[in-house]
């Protein structure tokens, strides 16, 4: 990707990608490690990602619809890429056609792959082991396993998984439901054949659960540097985060002290200052609230305030007396070095904790008009 013409992008340390599949290939070993690539690699680029991670030792790859798993194709990644939930029946072809691995937990999916006359198409039988939002009952699984069979050789049983809800959490009643979950996927295993790939593990469960390892891990979120969750958080140090989101100061004013700023007004200025405007908003994914809950971003590596209400393309951070110019370098996630030579660092963590949410909502949110730009940072 090329510098980008406006002045807001986003830095993508695909050295960080690296190091963090190959620091949760270590933690996992001997399982294997799937990097999960859904939403447009969680905002940091699907295919750079995917092919960092590939590089890295993941041996597969993890989308949420067939148009991320078609993306990956055409752009001659050729690891195995697995849908993580059912597709509308019309998109059986292009799976095929894309050689991507589809998951099923009903007949007329799986019967609208049939129609399309694979041969030996490898899918996953997802069960929902508790959390109730996809897949066969347990009490139905043995049943879904049994009609792939019966639809050989179009198809076959390649993989059966499960997803954890709370495995992000270290709380007595959280550990117990994970466990619990994982009782359930091992019953279902002793009423089904033999199968290739055993999976369960998320993020958290791949740090946290060394018995939900099996076959291989899908590693989301942690391939992005970033905690699944606060009860996870201690086995996250190794990690690095992989997105930057910066900008430059584009407009620099003095206000006086009483004055009022941004839609509504709400914020008053008690003593004469020096606002700098930087052309990022909410339609890049700088939520609207940020400032109302503390949000601060790094000009000449110290924090400033965000005042005012974050706008659709721009908002405005307090300078207090300080000389500050336009092109100056902002950075609203990442690190940012001061003229004394410290640095200080905004994490997604720190937005998402301000703002009742998770780090992933945070990177995914960062829109597609933000340029993403690669870059190269650090060695093992």
């Amino acid at each position: 990707m090329s510098t980008p013409i406006r002045w807001a992008w986003a830095e993508i340390d695909l050295d960080a990608i690296a190091h963090n599949v190959r620091t949760l290939r270590e933690r996992v070993a001997p399982s294997a490690l799937w990097a999960v690539v859904k939403a447009d690699g969680y905002g940091h680029g699907a295919v750079d990602v995917a092919r960092t991670a590939i590089g890295a030792g993941a041996e597969g790859l993890c989308v949420a619809l067939v148009e991320e798993g078609i993306e990956l194709r055409r752009a001659g990644i050729d690891a195995p890429i697995l849908i993580l939930s059912e597709q509308p029946p019309e998109a059986a072809a292009r799976i095929i056609e894309y050689r991507l691995t589809p998951t099923v937990y009903r007949r007329a999916f799986l019967d609208a792959l049939v129609a399309e006359g694979p041969t030996g198409l490898p899918v996953h039988l997802m069960v929902d082991t508790g959390m109730q939002r996809v897949g066969a009952h347990p009490h139905a699984a043995a049943s879904m396993a049994a009609a792939i069979g019966q639809r050989a050789p179009a198809v076959r049983l390649a993989g059966v998984f499960t997803h954890f809800a709370v495995a992000d959490e270290d709380d007595a009643v959280s550990v117990e439901f994970t466990e619990q979950q994982l009782a359930k996927l091992g019953k279902v295993l002793e009423q089904l054949p033999a199968v290739p790939y055993v999976h369960a593990a998320n993020s958290a469960a791949a740090l946290a659960r060394p018995g939900a390892r099996l076959s291989f891990v899908r590693a989301g979120i942690a391939v992005y540097g970033i905690s699944p969750g606060h009860g996870v958080d201690h086995l996250c140090t190794d990690l690095v985060p992989a997105m930057g989101l910066k900008a430059r100061v584009s407009f620099v004013k003095q206000v006086r002290s009483g004055s009022r700023i941004s839609y509504g007004l709400r914020h008053r200025f008690a003593r004469d200052t020096t606002v700098a405007t930087v052309p990022i908003g909410y339609a890049d994914g700088v939520p609207r609230r940020l400032s109302a809950v503390g949000g601060e971003v790094l000009i000449g590596g110290k924090r400033r305030p965000i005042v005012g209400m974050v706008t659709m393309d721009q908002l405005m951070v307090d300078c207090d007396d300080d000389d500050v110019n336009v092109g100056d370098d902002v950075t609203l996630l990442g690190t940012q070095r001061g003229p004394d030579g410290l640095h200080d660092e905004i994490r997604a963590a720190e937005w998402a904790d301000a703002l009742d949410t998770i780090g992933y909502e945070i990177v995914c949110g960062v829109s597609k008009r933000i340029p993403r730009v690669p870059r190269r940072s650090i060695d093992d």
